[in-house]
């Protein structure tokens, strides 16, 4: 499988097409964003271990029932998946307090909630992505109740498959953010998870395995990002 056009590049990936049109391949950057983008920056590596740990965790995903855009992992950085059409809302689960949240509701980080949460935001750069909730979804016709059912559903299973995965690996998945996409009328698991995406801390000690490191300028970066992909034991 061959890259073809450049069909879009963001802030933390070059997406091409192939000779399939069903077909497109994931190129990982090691560009770093935080704060919609105010703050750019590079981790060393971080586009290798995104793209495996991302192929790694959507296998273990599909063989517990939720369907991803994953085909083939082509090289370190490149994957090809499933050409979908991204719903254009950002899923956040929070199983603890931190980042936002914690701000927001005035409380400490890294409290542990009596059930996770699920929250919804408008994907939108320009508007900071805002938080919405699913009324505002069926009003602006970003999806439809059948797809914010499904996407709820999947996205629950994800936190419990992932929470149980993490835990064996000595790590609390402290919250998320996924995406999904439309792909021949079904909703998929799409985008990545990785420390991009995901707040991961050591059990133990607490210390930070993720991209806060990198938005609160804690150092480190690379070793962390490395330590989670060292305990994932991907060969």
């Amino acid at each position: 499988m061959e890259k073809k056009e450049l069909l879009y590049e963001g802030k933390a990936k070059k997406v091409y097409t192939t000779e399939d049109p069903d077909v497109l391949i994931v190129d990982y950057k090691d560009d770093a964003t935080a704060f919609n983008g105010l703050k750019k920056g590079t981790i060393v590596g971080k586009g290798a271990i995104n793209n495996r740990m991302t192929n790694h965790i959507f296998k273990k995903l599909e063989a517990e029932g939720v369907p991803t855009h994953f085909i083939e992992e082509l090289s370190d950085r490149e994957t090809a998946v499933k050409k979908v059409e991204i719903v254009p809302l950002e899923v956040i689960v929070r199983n603890f307090s931190a980042g936002s949240f914690a701000k927001k509701m005035g409380m400490e980080e890294g409290i542990k909630f009596a059930c996770p949460t699920l929250e919804f935001s408008y994907k939108n750069d320009d508007l900071g992505d805002p938080f919405i909730n699913s009324y505002y979804a069926l009003a602006l016709n970003l999806a439809t109740q059948e797809e914010i059912d499904a996407i709820t559903k999947y996205t629950f299973k994800v936190n419990e498959v992932m929470r149980e995965y993490f835990d064996s690996l000595g790590i609390e998945l402290i919250d998320f953010k996924i995406e999904f996409g439309r792909y021949h009328g079904q909703i998929i698991l799409a985008d990545e998870v990785s420390p991009d995406t995901c707040r991961l801390w050591d059990k133990e000690t607490h210390e930070k395995l993720d991209k806060d490191r990198f938005r609160r300028d804690m150092g480190n970066v690379e070793d962390a990002y490395e330590e989670v992909f060292r305990r994932l034991g991907i060969q």
